[in-house]
């Protein structure tokens, strides 16, 4: 089975964003993964859906759109006109989360869930089959550069257990504080999508990182 590195632009330089892009549709990447942050829901501001636009016309890989923003479902419209691959709303943020998932799968996308490091999966249950995506935070949102909480991986290993109760395909991303150091451990586990920042914009050779992350030798697990 087949997993999905997603660099996380958060971690890009946006003086040269076209030369950060470029060298993204260069790699091996699969996913490029989009943090819209707000301010309030995360004590950051990212951006919004028209610097989401632009990056969509110069990055070649589908976007894996995240929205740490409070009532999300005010903007599910806005970032499916742009065309973005999936939108990942966060469980504490969506006061209807059903109805906010039905939207986005309504409107082609894969519909996401993601889930604050404090917050035991369990949550979940009731929406195990409402989503495409499950994303654990293991790193507290809003900033990037944070180690990897390693809580996360007995998390993994649960979530994985309750989806497979329920026949579900839906995929386990982790999101923050991952790179080469964590990436097997975290896949072990039952992730199938890894969003790295800075250890893939930070890194003397983004396009080596991303391949050496895309090819861990994983087929006694896989």
């Amino acid at each position: 089975m087949e997993y999905i590195i997603a660099p996380s632009v958060l971690a890009a330089d946006f003086g040269y964003l076209h030369r950060d892009l470029e060298m993204i549709n260069s790699s091996e990447a699969d996913w490029l993964h989009i943090d819209i942050m707000d301010g309030r829901f995360v004590p950051n501001i990212s951006f919004g859906p028209d610097i989401t636009k632009t990056i969509a016309k110069l990055c070649s890989k589908p976007l894996d759109v995240h929205l740490m923003i409070v009532e999300p479902e005010k903007y599910i419209q806005a970032f499916a006109d742009i065309g973005v691959m999936s939108i990942t709303v966060h469980f504490e943020a969506s006061a209807h989360l059903h109805r906010t998932l039905d939207l986005i799968r309504s409107l082609g996308l894969k519909a996401g869930v993601a889930l604050n490091p404090h917050n035991p999966v369990s949550l979940l249950e009731d929406i195990l089959t409402d989503a495409d995506i499950f994303l654990l935070m293991s790193v507290n949102p809003g900033f990037g550069g944070q180690k990897f909480i390693y809580r996360t991986i007995p998390k993994i290993k649960k979530l994985k257990t309750m989806l497979d109760e329920v026949n579900s395909e839906a995929m386990i991303e982790i999101d923050g504080g991952v790179g080469l150091q964590n990436a097997e451990k975290i896949l072990h586990a039952g992730a199938r999508s890894l969003v790295a920042g800075s250890s893939v914009f930070r890194s003397s050779d983004p396009v080596h990182t991303i391949k050496e992350l895309k090819n861990i030798p994983l087929h006694t697990y896989l």
